[in-house]
């Protein structure tokens, strides 16, 4: 067929092109040693992205650009770019003995220069593949990858990683901010779709952050991936940061930004699964090289995807060593894995005869399991803080237990059966709560199983799934009130925290990756009321320990009542390790007042109010008090009135 020089797609060599390339003399540069090929080989080459890919080099005192992949099966490779009008016969690499490793010395080739490898399979076909190891790629809809030098950025944020470093991870305050960088807010401009630049996001989502309250942001789909549609969990550039926001060190400086503005900041991450997209890594070298071979192993079927092949040393080696990339090389300071039970269920999404059980016959993917406990370990050893979180949705056991204790090593993971009860429980109509009181007190059964994040992703808002607001039942204020009592709900439940763009002010419609979010409903009645709520909470979760110290801890949550269906009101307290600032919450679900209320509590005293659905948050000045008084109420020896408005929260300090 005919090839498409700017963007080459495959094509049968001629016998006398493919017979001069063999004949034209090369020779090993050095630049890739036995040990790094022994180490590679091993699975344990843990920067091996510094020896792979395309890197500048001075070479026989000639300054140029040094290329190499792995490409095992291969009859020959060689580099092909704008450099040489993308000739496939132009530039042979050499195959490095004993390695499927084939490099290529390209002198006075500069930064941001297109180039792929075009690869000779044993039958004869070429395959123009983007390099797996490429820092950066070619704006959709090229497919090329760019010359790309990462080093020499200015990092200031030394402070933070040391800070980082220092701190117990599961006793910190963590509320994740989750964005999709390309839709949460347009510029009006043609170029890339009016998305912000990687520098144009950092100061405005910093601001944004730091104002509301959250710890840190989740970024989805910054790896390079060719379709937006797949919101970046089609990858096929791992370790590019994607172009449609600008360069490797425009997000650098993201990152360096946010963390100068004391926020942390996470990258979905995905492992589970690749496209079959021509330029990436299925069928690489003309063969299953980065998948398993077998389709009952190496394909989702529900996906139309590959599935990395875990049991491969060099796989696993080019996937850790993408993990700590992200963590030391752009200073991330976390991981959240995608579908985790995908990678460890064999037959997760396939019917009878589509899978292949494990050697001991279960549906266990035991090459899967051993791969997290050896990812968890390298990238929380060598960087002590980060996190690495995992998307599991199944009751896998341990997945947040250290590997030495025979658990998956993850630092948390998301709470998806607390998501799927809570949104059940309040899509209801609030005369129907009383039958599905159990659906919110469930996840207080077995919150100190694993170290939990309490998730209101983006899952949760697309697909005809509703808005959060538009979940919720009533009419425009019953909607407001229904989530605020809500999310004050979330706020008290043991577990981190996270939050989608645009539910803390009530975006209306679905999310939609193509468009922005409806920021200037933030500045309308309910819904800059709701935000402004929203803020209180988070900063009311920074500043009280009793909220976040002890989140797997019996000693850290006590109901007050859990059984008190027949009025759907919900009151427990929490409390850190101290004992002091302890907060007793109280929160209906029903549109009743109830002037009558009365709370039981444990302890004669004062009880200070310091956020309600009504008034939002108190100053110190205005906070109301309430005197407990002895009597037995809720099986606690004191107790006190409080007004409960309908759908009432309030939140005290004792």
């Amino acid at each position: 067929m005919a090839v498409n020089k700017r963007n080459p797609g495959t094509k049968n060599p001629s016998a006398p092109a493919a017979s001069a390339a063999k004949k034209k003399k090369t020779q090993i540069t050095g630049f890739i040693s036995d040990l790094d090929c022994y180490l590679f080989g091993a699975g344990t080459h843990y920067d091996i992205y510094q020896k792979l890919g395309a890197h500048p080099k001075t070479y026989k005192g000639k300054e140029g650009i040094y290329f190499a992949v792995w490409a095992p099966h291969a009859r020959e490779v060689h580099l092909v770019g704008d450099f040489n009008g993308w000739n496939p016969e132009a530039n042979p690499m050499t195959k490095i003995p004993d390695s499927g490793i084939w490099e290529y010395f390209n002198p006075g080739m500069q930064m941001g220069e297109l180039y792929k490898f075009a690869i000779t399979t044993e039958s004869g076909k070429i395959l123009y593949k983007a390099d797996p190891f490429a820092f950066s790629a070619e704006y959709r809809p090229g497919t090329a990858s760019v010359t790309t030098d990462i080093q020499g950025f200015h990092w200031t944020d030394k402070d933070w990683i040391e800070k980082r470093a220092a701190q117990d991870v599961q006793k910190m305050p963590i509320s994740i901010y989750e964005v999709h960088l390309g839709s949460w807010r347009k510029k009006n401009r043609e170029e890339k779709d009016g998305c912000y630049t990687y520098t144009e996001a950092a100061h405005e989502l910093a601001a944004y952050v730091k104002e509301m309250g959250y710890t840190h942001v989740e970024l989805m789909g910054i790896a390079e991936h060719p379709f937006d549609g797949s919101w970046g969990y089609q990858v096929t550039g791992y370790y590019a940061p994607t172009s449609r926001y600008g360069m490797p060190k425009d997000f650098m400086y993201f990152i360096n930004y946010l963390h100068r503005s004391g926020i942390g900041v996470i990258l979905d991450w995905v492992p589970a699964h690749f496209p079959k997209d021509a330029h990436g890594l299925a069928d690489f070298d003309g063969e299953p090289l980065f998948e398993y071979a077998d389709p009952r192993k190496g394909e989702h079927p529900d996906w139309g995807t590959k599935v990395f092949d875990y049991g491969k040393n060099e796989v696993k080696d080019f996937l850790i060593s993408n993990a700590l990339y992200w963590v030391e090389q752009y200073h991330v300071d976390g991981l959240r894995v995608d579908a985790v039970a995908s990678m460890l269920y064999l037959d997760y999404g396939r019917q009878e005869g589509q899978w292949v059980p494990n050697k001991y016959g279960g549906n266990q993917n035991l090459e899967a399991i051993e791969f997290f406990k050896h990812l968890n370990t390298v990238v929380q050893g060598r960087n002590h803080g980060a996190l690495v979180i995992a998307e599991e949705s199944t009751a896998w056991p341990k997945v947040t237990t250290h590997p030495e204790e025979d658990g998956l090593g993850f630092t948390f993971k998301w709470n998806m059966g607390w998501m799927h009860d809570f949104l059940e429980y309040m899509k209801l109509d609030p005369y129907f709560r009383k039958y599905n009181h159990h659906r919110m007190t469930f996840g207080l059964t077995y919150f100190t199983s694993e170290n939990y994040i309490l998730v209101l992703s983006h899952d949760e808002v697309v697909h005809l799934k509703c808005s959060m607001i538009n979940k919720m039942p009533g009419l425009d204020q019953d909607k407001f009130s229904n989530l605020k009592a809500g999310y004050t709900f979330m706020m008290g439940h043991p577990g981190k925290k996270l939050l989608f763009m645009g539910q803390d002010f009530a975006q209306v419609h679905e999310w939609d990756e193509k468009v922005s979010l409806d920021w200037y409903l933030a500045d309308q009645g309910d819904h800059k009321e709701l935000q402004d709520y929203v803020k209180d909470l988070l900063h009311l979760y920074k500043k009280y320990p009793a909220l976040y110290r002890l989140d797997n801890d019996w000693n850290g949550f006590q109901w007050i009542n859990a059984n008190d269906g027949d009025r759907s009101i919900f009151s427990f307290l929490r409390r850190d390790e101290t004992g002091k600032k302890n907060l007793l919450f109280i929160i209906s679900f029903t549109p009743v007042e109830r002037p009558d209320y009365r709370v039981g509590v444990p302890k004669r005293g004062k009880y200070t109010l310091l956020l309600d659905n009504i008034h939002g948050a108190y100053k110190a000045s205005e906070a109301p008090g309430f005197q407990s008084s002895k009597g037995e109420c809720d099986g606690q020896p004191y107790s006190f009135s409080y007004p409960l408005p309908p759908y009432g929260t309030a939140i005290f300090r004792f």
